[in-house]
């Protein structure tokens, strides 16, 4: 049975790729040679996706205070606003580019029937 997409599995998902990233941020930016060799890039993404946990983070937290569960519309809402709030760099931009094309589809599935799990595979065609 596969796992659910919904709030909770982005909320993962952002901690996971910023633990990941914050791992491996040296090793990418020692391999940076496009378009210009700056040395940044796993550092730019790493803080794109920081920024993108930290709103995601905040919505939780905003509808916990409230008394209500965040939709996967929300999280992933919060997810795209944050990366791009945040982005650093070239790296940082595209990133933010693709959570918000992943959103459009993510969103507009979100509470349909089979919605997350259909819509996940059209929102990686649709980021690409």
């Amino acid at each position: 049975m596969p796992y659910p997409l919904d709030a909770t599995a982005v909320r993962s998902w952002c901690g996971l790729a910023m633990e990941a990233l914050g791992r491996e941020r040296e090793r990418i930016d020692a391999i940076n040679v496009y378009p210009v060799a700056d040395g940044d890039t796993g550092t730019n993404l790493y803080l794109t996706v920081e920024s993108a946990a930290r709103a995601v983070e905040a919505a939780f937290d905003g509808h916990a205070s409230a008394g209500t569960s965040l939709r996967l519309a929300d999280a992933i809402g919060a997810m795209a606003h944050g990366a791009l709030i945040g982005a650093r760099g070239n790296s940082g931009t595209i990133v933010a580019q693709l959570l918000r094309g992943m959103t459009e589809v993510l969103a507009a599935a979100d509470g349909a029937a089979d919605g997350a799990t259909a819509g996940a595979a059209d929102a990686l065609r649709r980021a690409l």
